[in-house]
């Protein structure tokens, strides 16, 4: 099916790149607390070698042109404001933000990250709208740009080890196509993590587990951060390579 590839990308990419961050970032002067860098934030991404055989590494595009997709969701208020918002928004230089898509043959299954950086009292405030964006969601409709739409219901789920971490669960069909998708977002201390992981035609969610888990294990290895807190990140000056290889996913 021809149309899969963007509806896909959409459904996962869009969620990934916009919900854990609230309006668009205003250009300010710098934080009072030092963030990791960029670069820093480079090292703590999932790779090829930290997913696992069958994964290629996809360029990451740059954002749309304003006005070019403004309305890509509907339904679920608070989460669909958030996502048609940064549909319109420009990154600015006070949150360093990388991003990541690792695909596997024929972009099934799909694994995004993004990690962004702020001060710790505005991610807060972003890492709870967006909480409850995800507790007050149970449906939404993605429009791909086509003539197709679909329409997703979204149900919570604990992907990692900590059980207050936001995740859900998105199922939908597309031409008579499965297709199922799991959002986490997770804090280490002033970097958050968005998490994405799409699938067609498979509902099962231990792939789904052992990406999350493994990007988890990775950024609080790299960001000397545990999942979950709020204090800054260490940043240690070496790191070991790889994911979290033997970590076996409990069921979601």
């Amino acid at each position: 099916m021809s149309h899969s590839r963007p509806l896909h990308a959409l459904t996962a990419a869009a969620l990934v790149a916009a919900v854990v961050l609230g309006p668009a970032h205003v250009a300010a002067a710098a934080p009072a607390q030092d963030l990791p860098t960029a670069d820093q934030l480079k090292a703590a991404l999932l790779t090829v070698d930290d997913v696992g055989p069958g994964y290629t590494e996809v360029p990451t595009t740059s954002s749309p042109a304003p006005g070019e997709n403004p309305s890509p969701a509907s339904g679920c208020d608070a989460l669909s404001a958030l996502i048609n918002m940064h549909a319109d928004a420009t990154p600015t230089p006070g949150s360093p933000h990388v991003e990541a898509e690792l695909d596997g043959e024929d972009g099934n299954p799909m694994v995004t990250e993004n990690l962004t950086a702020e001060d710790a009292g505005k991610l807060t405030t972003d890492f709870n709208t967006a909480t409850d964006a995800f507790r007050t969601c149970h449906q939404i409709t993605f429009n791909a740009g086509t003539e197709d739409s679909v329409s997703f219901t979204v149900a919570p789920v604990t992907l990692g080890d900590r059980p207050d971490a936001p995740a859900v669960r998105l199922d939908g069909t597309l031409a008579g196509v499965q297709l199922n998708a799991y959002i986490g977002i997770e804090r280490f201390g002033t970097v958050a993590m968005v998490f994405g992981f799409f699938q067609r035609q498979d509902a099962g969610s231990q792939e789904a587990s052992f990406q999350y888990r493994t990007a988890v294990a990775k950024a609080e290895r790299t960001l000397g951060s545990t999942a979950g807190s709020t204090a800054p990140p260490t940043l240690p000056t070496t790191t070991r390579s790889g994911g979290t290889s033997g970590t076996q996913p409990a069921a979601v």
